[in-house]
């Protein structure tokens, strides 16, 4: 139990923003079927998952992306580049296909999960479409936040990225945007040698600092 938990510290202070990727390297169709195991698995409220992972492997299509990232160079030369989306918003049909699918998935009537479908039905109801765009964009962080730490598990570099044009993505990526919307990026793949970001000491506050006991 001690190694694992100093297992998931070296973790956490490995890992840091890379700034340029090694596009020689490539991370193995095993370690990225593991981080998309991993994105599926991530938590969500009432476990309704409103969210949409693109993966771009076209480096032509990456080559596009560059200036909707503001020149950032991270997604032509990571090995993966991943755009978290959310769902514009979320109706009764999509709390219906997930109770079925709970209903299925545990072997257990329909009509036993029904009430809570109901109650899910009744609390989305009462927010605005905007409450509703925010509530489902606050998922894709939680998502990041687990990508993250599995990259660092698998000792893959991954860079969390909000500054680029969502409009212009959805655009490139030919989305439909009236039902998903770009929220994060994160490329993945090998620091290169020459990213001196890499040498840096990891500045953080302290626990007292952030840390309050009531």
């Amino acid at each position: 139990l001690f190694k694992g938990m100093d297992k998931i510290l070296e973790d956490l202070n490995w890992r840091y923003a890379t700034k340029k990727f090694d596009a020689t390297k490539k991370v193995s169709p095993a370690d990225f079927n593991v981080i998309k195991e991993s994105l599926r698995l991530v938590p969500s409220s009432y476990g309704l998952q409103p969210l949409k992972y693109i993966v771009v492997e076209s480096q032509t299509i990456r080559e596009q992306l560059v200036s909707a990232t503001f020149g950032q160079l991270q997604v032509i030369d990571a090995s993966h580049l991943i755009v978290i989306c959310s769902a514009v918003s979320i109706n009764e049909k999509d709390i219906d296909c997930h109770i079925d699918n709970v209903a299925k998935k545990r072997d257990i009537k329909l009509e036993k999960v029904k009430g809570y479908g109901d109650f899910m039905k009744k609390t989305i109801a009462q927010m605005s479409s905007e409450e509703k765009c925010n509530w489902n964009n606050k998922q894709a962080y939680i998502a990041l936040g687990q990508l993250l730490h599995t990259c660092a598990s698998l000792r893959i570099d991954a860079t969390p990225m909000e500054g680029f044009d969502p409009v212009a993505y959805g655009e490139i990526l030919n989305m439909d945007t009236d039902k998903y919307t770009p929220v994060l990026l994160c490329p993945i793949g090998y620091r290169h040698e020459e990213d001196e970001t890499q040498y840096l000491k990891k500045v953080r506050k302290s626990q007292k600092h952030i840390f309050e006991v009531k």
